[in-house]
């Protein structure tokens, strides 16, 4: 499902994640979080990862935990991960 709305993703101090549009948490663990947001996978990666909230139906997605590496769109690059360096 292609979505046509806007995504927003917000990191805090490397240890809280907002973000919006995301369609599914597809799996999750203390290490590793994957979504779909807008049809494309985004990955975040770090330690101690917890899910706080996710809402289907709003698309409004919380986690919090410490954040090592973003990918998202099976993107060969690393913007992310030179982002926090």
């Amino acid at each position: 499902m292609q979505n046509d709305t806007n995504s927003v993703l917000t990191v805090e101090q490397q240890k809280k994640i907002s973000l919006t549009g995301v369609e599914s948490v597809d799996a999750f663990s203390d290490t590793e979080v994957r979504l779909t947001v807008a049809g494309k996978k985004m990955r975040i990666t770090g330690s101690g990862l917890k899910v706080q909230a996710f809402s289907k139906g709003s698309g409004a997605f919380s986690a919090i935990g410490e954040v090592s590496v973003i990918r998202y769109g099976g993107a060969k690059g690393k913007f992310f991960q030179r982002l926090f360096r």
